[in-house]
């Protein structure tokens, strides 16, 4: 962008932190922009390292404090990931912390001085609030045991409280129900890389984009979603002439202004592209046989695995109960018999999710081809055409330079996805696809070419992947239901063998459910707004009120959850506290603290170690029921007692659960303050008067996890250091990693160029396209999975009457729910409502114009919002758009919620609707 003033230049506005895109944005002058870089540097400023709190990119921020308080941000022109710039949400990280309605006191539904559930909000001491936590959390855990009992979390948790939280259910509690809401965003990733590479997060790296000539984003729209890679882009696009880039996507966004084609396709039929190109790149023998002779074996698995929803309709609207009878059996229809190589009209059963869902196994290369045989050019266009007014030929010539552009060998190609691909009822199928296609070719893992999965929240990879703060794992990839992975944890976390419950959990949207037929009643939500952001929320929103539920929210502002609360808890925001995140990149980043919260809120941390205060190891390390619990060395139904266990051990069934899992010998040798680092204040050691760093010593013992796994992490002191701008994992010696699996860069790959040597799933039975033919399982260590998926419709599509296909998504100028981002004056200002993005022919014939207010009505509900149809998203027919930062709003509503049945992810993505005039 050219700026023309002559006031300032680019680098000084770089330095200033204001980026002049995200000024302009919301109307500041440019000449104010110089104005205000001179002013922030006057006085007793103190400048710090930090790391932005939006989106997984993971820019870097230099922090200004004075008195005590953060009065300035601006982009760090050190650090690697962004060099100075910030999108409109970046530049505004400052103001997110004083918004006029920070909380500053638990609040608690009282009558009469009393809890009651009925009751009013009123302020209460932090003693009274955790009191009748605890008291409320034992009511459930007599009754029911470590799965009566749940926590929430987000990929927004620092690395330390991601840690503690994972210690403090999965260690303290015996119960695996803590989940992240990185389960809506990133699930279907995570059990991608599982599946094709035996371990978590990308090969490659941002620096690709610099290195490539093409970049094919698979609904994924970077301009609004990742604003500041996209500035990497488009500065790689405008200063190399042949550089392409490939929008494959469902609607014409923001991102299709600088793409060389947009390619919309019919909701889902990505899968139906992805063969194609798979097929094309067989057809034209462009497969790299010595490549994937060497390092890669074919692979299928289950088809018919339902949709993620309830097998029962006993809680469904009565609207609902049509699509809910799918989760059980579908009809094939034209498209998906032909895909699938099946009868049209044949009744399928389906099965249910979980490990049948993901189960797979090895197939020759031979039915790798003869599954990809359906997908030819004119079945795949006349399937996934998603633009009606877009002539057919037309169409075909994008598909075939789609293919003809990746198989190329001059071309350099990156594939980056996110929430397009992800949110998707068979999210996991399309995440292997583009690693599929990738792989045949040779480009992935090699500087310039990768499939590059994207995060969406700061550190969706550090504190919810890498940490572990999912139902089905431990930290560093392990996962509960493996006796090793449980072993090792029980001894570096000190607590006796048995203790881990070996039964998976309930994802985000199972611990929901369980609000609602009974199975949970205590919930904690920490850092997310869930009754906001889960898909079919009015389900939630009732179930939040049954009499036996107690809901705790913990968050810095009176979110819309908290409506839905028994107790509020304030808590710290981010440079008010220390911490550490991890980006989409695996860069894990550091910063000190650097102001106090306001009033009495917390950090996350200090109000776990203060609740695990209030229970008792007797309460939960006897024996416990759980449901369902069948594995070997257990007694059905039960975890065993280990409280002779603990004891052998010297743990005293009368302390708490603080002095086993947080207050141990070597937490208390740390020192607070420490005297190799700059900042001297902690809003967790502070109230809990602690001469000891609880932060550090948790990412201590963290750390171990790490060691000599391939997710080696450096030491905290090295991430805090005012000079280290991140570093990507694995560090070995001191040197991140800036590409997995590749010999010339990844200190673990010792031979052979490349080594996908990752540990989990390498060891599969072997069959054909539809099932196993021999079950002994057959070891591929360092082998990556090319695995054959079929095209599959959506469980709910338009029809007569919800005849309009919903999607939604996020905006440049908000941030998931919105609620640190409309706190902003200036974002609020520039982006006020959700709109309703319509084809203008599908409005006019509802009689809606631009600025009317239309009900969007579901299955599941109706909400109201304002019609856009010339602006921002230009939607084929037949297909509207809808943000879900706005309270006003309420999305989600009428959302459906149907997940991929292996991730648990919910599809956001596809929900059929109806959209008339509001009364």
């Amino acid at each position: 962008m050219t700026i023309n003033t002559p006031q300032i230049k680019r680098r000084e506005l770089l330095k200033s932190g204001l980026a002049a895109s995200a000024a302009m944005t919301v109307g500041i002058p440019v000449s104010e922009i110089a104005k205000a870089a001179v002013q922030s540097t006057e006085g007793t400023v103190v400048w710090t390292k930090g790391v932005c709190r939006f989106c997984g990119t993971g820019c870097g921020l230099l922090v200004g404090t004075r008195d005590g308080r953060v009065i300035a941000t601006k982009g760090d022109p050190d650090a690697p990931v962004n060099r100075g710039l910030n999108c409109i949400k970046g530049y505004f990280n400052a103001k997110i912390l004083y918004g006029k309605d920070r909380l500053t006191q638990p609040l608690m539904r009282r009558t009469n001085g009393k809890f009651d559930k009925n009751g009013k909000f009123e302020a209460v001491s932090w003693d009274e609030a955790l009191d009748e936590m605890a008291k409320q959390f034992l009511r459930v855990y007599k009754k029911k045991g470590p799965t009566g009992v749940a926590i929430t979390g987000s990929g927004q948790y620092t690395i330390p409280e991601a840690y503690a939280a994972s210690k403090l259910v999965k260690a303290g509690w015996r119960s695996n129900n803590l989940d992240p809401n990185a389960r809506l965003c990133m699930a279907s990733a995570v059990v991608g890389f599982y599946q094709v590479f035996g371990i978590d997060e990308p090969a490659n790296n941002y620096s690709d984009i610099e290195k490539c000539n093409t970049m094919i984003l698979w609904g994924n729209n970077m301009a609004e979603a990742h604003p500041v890679l996209w500035s990497r882009v488009a500065d790689r696009k405008l200063t190399h002439k042949d550089t392409k880039i490939i929008n494959v996507t469902t609607y014409r966004n923001m991102s299709s202004n600088l793409a060389d084609q947009t390619i919309i396709f019919k909701p889902n039929t990505d899968l139906a592209i992805l063969n194609y190109i798979l097929r094309e790149i067989v057809k034209r023998d462009a497969v790299d046989h010595d490549f994937v002779n060497k390092h890669c074996i074919f692979a299928a698995g289950a088809m018919d695995i339902g949709y993620g929803m309830r097998p029962t309709d006993k809680y469904a609207f009565p609207a609902e109960k049509d699509v809910q009878a799918k989760q059980n059996e579908i009809k094939l229809d034209k498209w998906e018999a032909i895909a699938q190589g099946r009868k049209e009209g044949q009744v399928v059963k389906q099965t249910q999710q979980g490990g049948k869902a993901g189960a797979h196994w090895s197939i020759t290369f031979e039915e790798f081809k003869k599954g990809l045989e359906p997908y030819t050019l004119d079945f795949v266009a006349e399937l996934s055409k998603g633009d009606p007014d877009e002539p057919m030929e037309e169409y075909k010539k994008k598909l075939v330079n789609l293919a003809d552009t990746m198989i190329d060998k001059k071309n350099d190609v990156l594939s980056f996805w996110c929430m397009g691909a992800n949110q998707h009822q068979r999210g996991v199928w399309v995440n292997e696809q583009i690693y599929a296609v990738h792989l045949l070719l040779a480009k992935h893992a090699r500087p310039g070419n990768g499939a590059f999965s994207l995060t969406g929240q700061p550190s969706a990879c550090g504190s919810a992947r890498e940490v572990g703060t999912f139902c089905h794992r431990l930290p560093s990839d392990l996962l509960v239901a493996a006796k090793p992975a449980r072993v090792k944890s029980e001894k570096i976390w000190g607590v006796p063998e048995k203790t881990i419950n070996p039964k998976v959990g309930q994802a985000f949207m199972g611990i929901l459910r369980g609000l609602e037929d009974d199975s949970i009643n205590f919930l904690w939500t920490q850092v997310v707004n869930p009754f906001q952001a889960a898909p079919n929320s009015n389900h939630w929103l009732k179930a939040a009120r049954h009499p036996d539920n107690f809901i705790v929210v913990a968050d810095a502002y009176p979110t819309f959850s908290c409506q839905y609360a028994d107790l509020v808890l304030p808590v710290a925001m981010i440079f008010e506290k220390w911490g550490l995140y991890g980006n989409a990149e695996r860069r894990t980043q550091g910063w000190q603290q650097m102001a106090n919260p306001p009033g009495e809120a917390r950090t996350d941390l200090w109000t776990m170690m203060e609740f695990a205060k209030r229970i008792k190891i007797k309460d939960c390390w006897g024996e416990q029921p759980v449901p369902g619990l069948k594995v070997e060395g257990y007694e059905d139904g039960k975890l065993p007692s280990v409280l002779d266990a603990a004891k052998e051990m010297g743990i005293d069934p009368e302390a708490t659960l603080y002095d086993v899992l947080y207050a141990r010998d070597d937490y208390t040798k740390v020192a607070w303050p420490d005297p190799d680092l700059e900042s001297k204040i902690n809003s967790t050691a502070a109230p809990a008067k602690l001469n000891w760093f609880p932060e550090k010593a948790l990412f201590n013992e963290y750390r171990q996890f790490t060691l000599g796994d391939g997710h080696d992490l450096a030491d905290f002191n090295t991430y805090m250091n005012s000079t280290t701008r991140g570093l990507m994992w694995p560090v070995v010696n001191g040197k991140e990693t800036p590409y997995r699996f590749n010999q010339d860069y990844d200190p673990y790959v010792k031979e052979d160029g490349y080594q996908f040597y990752g540990k989990l799933f390498k060891a599969i039975p072997t069959g054909n396209l539809y099932g196993v033919t021999d079950p002994k399982p057959v070891p591929l260590p360092n082998k990556a999975k090319i695995f054959y998926r079929p095209y599959a419709a959506p469980v709910e599509q338009p029809d007569q009457n919800y005849d309009l296909w919903l999607c939604t998504g996020r905006i440049l100028e908000h941030w998931h729910t919105g609620s640190m981002t409309m706190r902003v004056p200036e974002l609020e200002r520039a982006q006020p409502n959700a709109f309703l993005y319509m084809n203008p022919d599908d409005a006019a014939k509802r009689g809606l114009k631009n600025g009317d207010y239309a009900t969007v009505e579901s299955r599941r509900g109706k909400i109201s919002a304002i019609v856009q149809t010339n602006q921002r998203n230009f939607m084929p027919k037949g297909t509207t758009w809808l943000a879900f930062f706005d309270r006003k709003v309420q999305t989600n509503q009428v959302v459906i919620d149907a997940t991929d049945p292996i991730s648990e992810e919910p599809d956001f993505k596809k929900s059929a609707v109806k959209v008339y005039k509001a009364g």
